[in-house]
Protein backbone atom coordinates (compact mmCIF):
# COMPACT_ATOMS: atom_id res chain seq x y z
CA UNK A 1 0.00 0.00 0.00
CA UNK A 2 1.55 3.56 -0.61
CA UNK A 3 0.76 4.89 2.48
CA UNK A 4 2.56 2.40 4.44
CA UNK A 5 5.47 2.28 1.71
CA UNK A 6 5.94 5.82 2.87
CA UNK A 7 5.95 5.42 6.18
CA UNK A 8 9.02 2.72 5.77
CA UNK A 9 10.42 4.40 3.59
CA UNK A 10 10.74 7.52 6.37
CA UNK A 11 11.73 5.20 9.43
CA UNK A 12 14.56 3.73 6.71
CA UNK A 13 15.85 7.53 6.40
CA UNK A 14 15.61 8.12 10.05
CA UNK A 15 17.28 4.78 10.73
CA UNK A 16 20.67 6.09 8.63
CA UNK A 17 19.50 3.07 6.06
CA UNK A 18 17.35 0.23 6.00
CA UNK A 19 19.09 -3.16 7.16
CA UNK A 20 21.79 -1.23 8.96
CA UNK A 21 22.91 -1.81 12.50
CA UNK A 22 20.62 -0.03 14.96
CA UNK A 23 23.05 1.22 16.97
CA UNK A 24 22.73 3.72 19.76
CA UNK A 25 23.54 7.56 19.80
CA UNK A 26 26.84 8.20 20.66
CA UNK A 27 27.18 11.42 23.17
CA UNK A 28 28.86 14.65 21.97
CA UNK A 29 32.23 14.90 22.94
CA UNK A 30 32.41 17.01 26.15
CA UNK A 31 33.12 20.76 25.63
CA UNK A 32 36.55 21.97 26.70
CA UNK A 33 36.70 24.22 29.60
CA UNK A 34 36.49 27.53 28.92
CA UNK A 35 38.88 29.55 30.59
CA UNK A 36 37.57 31.66 33.33
CA UNK A 37 37.46 35.94 32.10
CA UNK A 38 39.97 38.03 33.38
CA UNK A 39 39.50 39.65 36.37
CA UNK A 40 39.65 43.27 36.36
CA UNK A 41 43.18 43.71 38.13
CA UNK A 42 44.49 41.47 35.73
CA UNK A 43 42.82 43.77 32.58
CA UNK A 44 44.20 46.38 33.75
CA UNK A 45 47.77 44.94 34.14
CA UNK A 46 47.29 43.19 30.94
CA UNK A 47 46.02 46.19 29.25
CA UNK A 48 49.27 48.57 30.77
CA UNK A 49 52.08 46.00 29.08
CA UNK A 50 50.77 45.95 25.82
CA UNK A 51 50.05 49.58 25.96
CA UNK A 52 53.36 50.34 26.82
CA UNK A 53 54.91 48.01 24.85
CA UNK A 54 52.66 49.68 21.28
CA UNK A 55 54.25 52.92 22.55
CA UNK A 56 57.84 51.65 22.46
CA UNK A 57 57.07 50.59 19.16
CA UNK A 58 55.57 53.77 17.73
CA UNK A 59 58.52 55.83 18.92
CA UNK A 60 60.68 53.79 18.49
CA UNK A 61 59.96 54.43 14.36
CA UNK A 62 59.91 57.85 14.94
CA UNK A 63 56.25 58.19 13.98
CA UNK A 64 55.32 59.80 17.68
CA UNK A 65 56.47 63.22 16.37
CA UNK A 66 54.34 63.07 13.26
CA UNK A 67 50.41 62.60 13.46
CA UNK A 68 48.57 61.18 15.67
CA UNK A 69 48.74 57.55 17.48
CA UNK A 70 48.92 54.81 15.62
CA UNK A 71 45.35 52.36 15.27
CA UNK A 72 46.98 49.43 18.18
CA UNK A 73 47.78 52.34 20.33
CA UNK A 74 44.47 54.38 20.42
CA UNK A 75 42.52 51.46 20.92
CA UNK A 76 44.64 50.06 23.66
CA UNK A 77 44.38 53.70 25.11
CA UNK A 78 40.74 53.47 24.98
CA UNK A 79 40.70 50.17 26.99
CA UNK A 80 42.25 51.27 29.41
CA UNK A 81 40.26 54.54 30.04
CA UNK A 82 36.75 52.84 30.10
CA UNK A 83 38.80 50.54 33.07
CA UNK A 84 39.39 53.46 34.97
CA UNK A 85 36.44 55.29 34.11
CA UNK A 86 34.37 51.99 35.50
CA UNK A 87 37.06 51.69 38.46
CA UNK A 88 36.10 55.53 39.33
CA UNK A 89 32.67 55.13 39.62
CA UNK A 90 32.81 51.76 42.02
CA UNK A 91 34.64 52.53 44.93
CA UNK A 92 35.21 48.93 46.02
CA UNK A 93 36.02 47.48 42.95
CA UNK A 94 38.73 50.04 42.51
CA UNK A 95 40.09 49.28 46.62
CA UNK A 96 40.14 45.26 45.99
CA UNK A 97 41.86 46.02 42.38
CA UNK A 98 44.33 48.68 43.44
CA UNK A 99 45.16 45.98 46.37
CA UNK A 100 45.56 43.25 43.77
CA UNK A 101 47.73 45.55 41.37
CA UNK A 102 51.91 46.49 41.62
CA UNK A 103 54.15 48.56 40.66
CA UNK A 104 53.88 51.43 38.06
CA UNK A 105 50.45 49.69 37.18
CA UNK A 106 49.07 50.84 40.79
CA UNK A 107 50.60 54.34 40.99
CA UNK A 108 49.23 54.94 37.68
CA UNK A 109 45.79 53.21 38.38
CA UNK A 110 45.70 55.78 41.79
CA UNK A 111 46.12 59.24 40.12
CA UNK A 112 44.09 58.56 37.40
CA UNK A 113 41.03 56.92 39.66
CA UNK A 114 41.18 60.14 41.80
CA UNK A 115 41.56 62.66 39.14
CA UNK A 116 38.39 61.39 37.55
CA UNK A 117 36.75 61.05 40.24
CA UNK A 118 37.51 64.89 41.22
CA UNK A 119 36.31 66.27 37.60
CA UNK A 120 33.04 64.29 37.57
CA UNK A 121 32.11 66.32 40.48
CA UNK A 122 33.56 68.90 38.96
CA UNK A 123 31.33 68.73 35.18
CA UNK A 124 28.38 67.31 36.85
CA UNK A 125 26.23 70.44 37.02
CA UNK A 126 27.20 69.98 32.96
CA UNK A 127 26.63 66.56 32.71
CA UNK A 128 23.33 66.72 31.24
CA UNK A 129 23.90 69.55 28.57
CA UNK A 130 24.02 68.41 25.41
CA UNK A 131 26.73 69.55 23.13
CA UNK A 132 28.10 68.27 20.46
CA UNK A 133 31.89 68.88 20.58
CA UNK A 134 34.19 69.69 17.25
CA UNK A 135 37.26 67.57 17.50
CA UNK A 136 40.29 67.15 15.61
CA UNK A 137 43.43 65.36 15.86
CA UNK A 138 46.47 67.25 17.76
CA UNK A 139 49.69 68.28 17.10
CA UNK A 140 52.27 65.16 16.87
CA UNK A 141 53.20 63.62 20.77
CA UNK A 142 56.70 65.19 20.53
CA UNK A 143 55.68 68.54 19.25
CA UNK A 144 53.72 69.22 21.58
CA UNK A 145 56.04 67.79 23.88
CA UNK A 146 58.80 70.14 22.90
CA UNK A 147 56.62 73.56 23.21
CA UNK A 148 56.21 72.82 26.86
CA UNK A 149 59.74 71.83 27.24
CA UNK A 150 60.00 75.16 25.46
CA UNK A 151 57.71 77.10 28.48
CA UNK A 152 59.31 75.38 31.20
CA UNK A 153 62.27 77.06 29.80
CA UNK A 154 61.04 80.19 29.62
CA UNK A 155 58.30 80.47 32.62
CA UNK A 156 60.14 77.70 34.54
CA UNK A 157 57.05 75.86 34.91
CA UNK A 158 57.04 72.23 35.38
CA UNK A 159 56.33 70.44 31.48
CA UNK A 160 53.87 67.53 33.35
CA UNK A 161 51.92 70.42 34.67
CA UNK A 162 51.50 72.08 31.04
CA UNK A 163 51.13 68.44 29.63
CA UNK A 164 48.08 67.86 32.68
CA UNK A 165 46.21 71.03 31.79
CA UNK A 166 46.23 70.60 28.36
CA UNK A 167 44.96 66.90 29.26
CA UNK A 168 42.01 68.19 31.26
CA UNK A 169 40.86 71.09 29.33
CA UNK A 170 40.91 69.38 25.67
CA UNK A 171 42.07 66.52 25.70
CA UNK A 172 45.66 67.82 24.39
CA UNK A 173 43.76 69.67 21.77
CA UNK A 174 41.60 66.95 20.45
CA UNK A 175 38.31 68.99 21.58
CA UNK A 176 38.37 71.90 19.26
CA UNK A 177 35.01 73.57 20.97
CA UNK A 178 34.78 76.70 23.27
CA UNK A 179 33.85 75.83 27.00
CA UNK A 180 29.92 76.77 28.25
CA UNK A 181 31.59 79.67 29.64
CA UNK A 182 33.36 80.56 26.52
CA UNK A 183 36.75 79.63 26.98
CA UNK A 184 38.57 78.99 23.95
CA UNK A 185 41.89 77.09 22.99
CA UNK A 186 43.48 74.35 23.40
CA UNK A 187 44.36 75.52 26.56
CA UNK A 188 41.09 77.40 27.18
CA UNK A 189 41.28 80.79 27.86
CA UNK A 190 39.07 83.38 28.45
CA UNK A 191 39.28 86.46 25.87
CA UNK A 192 40.55 88.92 28.88
CA UNK A 193 43.06 86.72 30.23
CA UNK A 194 44.29 86.07 26.64
CA UNK A 195 44.68 89.45 25.72
CA UNK A 196 46.70 89.65 29.25
CA UNK A 197 49.03 86.98 29.00
CA UNK A 198 48.64 85.47 25.67
CA UNK A 199 50.55 86.18 22.62
CA UNK A 200 50.04 85.33 19.16
CA UNK A 201 47.03 82.97 18.29
CA UNK A 202 44.72 81.37 21.35
CA UNK A 203 44.25 78.54 18.61
CA UNK A 204 47.55 77.55 18.04
CA UNK A 205 49.05 74.56 20.71
CA UNK A 206 52.64 76.20 20.99
CA UNK A 207 51.23 79.69 21.70
CA UNK A 208 48.89 78.47 24.02
CA UNK A 209 50.83 76.40 25.85
CA UNK A 210 53.43 79.46 26.40
CA UNK A 211 50.46 81.87 27.79
CA UNK A 212 49.28 79.02 29.93
CA UNK A 213 52.77 78.86 31.50
CA UNK A 214 53.53 82.86 31.38
CA UNK A 215 49.80 82.62 33.22
CA UNK A 216 50.96 80.17 35.71
CA UNK A 217 54.04 81.76 36.50
CA UNK A 218 52.59 85.21 37.30
CA UNK A 219 49.90 82.93 39.20
CA UNK A 220 51.90 81.40 41.66
CA UNK A 221 53.73 78.32 39.96
CA UNK A 222 56.14 76.55 40.19
CA UNK A 223 56.39 77.55 43.91
CA UNK A 224 53.02 77.34 44.70
CA UNK A 225 51.32 75.18 42.08
CA UNK A 226 47.64 74.68 43.66
CA UNK A 227 47.71 78.49 44.06
CA UNK A 228 48.54 78.60 40.06
CA UNK A 229 45.89 76.23 39.14
CA UNK A 230 43.19 77.50 41.54
CA UNK A 231 43.75 80.93 39.60
CA UNK A 232 43.43 78.94 36.42
CA UNK A 233 40.11 77.40 37.67
CA UNK A 234 38.78 78.22 40.69
CA UNK A 235 38.26 74.58 42.35
CA UNK A 236 39.72 72.60 44.44
CA UNK A 237 38.62 69.91 42.58
CA UNK A 238 39.99 71.09 39.27
CA UNK A 239 43.78 71.60 41.14
CA UNK A 240 43.46 67.72 42.41
CA UNK A 241 42.73 66.47 39.42
CA UNK A 242 45.41 68.39 37.15
CA UNK A 243 47.81 67.80 40.20
CA UNK A 244 47.22 63.69 40.07
CA UNK A 245 47.84 64.06 36.36
CA UNK A 246 50.91 66.41 36.65
CA UNK A 247 52.24 64.25 39.46
CA UNK A 248 51.96 60.72 37.53
CA UNK A 249 53.63 62.28 34.15
CA UNK A 250 56.28 63.36 36.39
CA UNK A 251 56.84 59.88 38.19
CA UNK A 252 56.60 58.18 34.58
CA UNK A 253 56.89 60.22 31.31
CA UNK A 254 56.18 57.67 29.40
CA UNK A 255 52.73 57.98 30.99
CA UNK A 256 52.40 61.05 28.78
CA UNK A 257 52.29 59.12 25.62
CA UNK A 258 49.21 56.83 27.05
CA UNK A 259 47.01 59.73 27.67
CA UNK A 260 47.82 61.68 24.67
CA UNK A 261 46.18 58.50 22.61
CA UNK A 262 42.91 58.81 25.03
CA UNK A 263 40.10 60.15 22.57
CA UNK A 264 36.72 62.13 23.23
Amino acid sequence: MPGRLIIVLAACVLLAGCGADARPAQSPPPRPAQPAPASPADQLTATWHELRAAIATWRRDGDSAQGDAPPEVLELAQRQRALYARLAERRGLARRVLAQVRGGVRGEARDVIAARRALTVLNAPFAKTRRKLRTGPPEPADVLLGHYREAEARYGVDWGLLAAVNLVETLFGRIRSHSVAGAQGPMQFMRATWRAYGRGDVDDPRDAILGAANYLRQSGAPGDEARALYAYNRSPLYVRAVSRYARRMRKDPETFYAFYAWRP
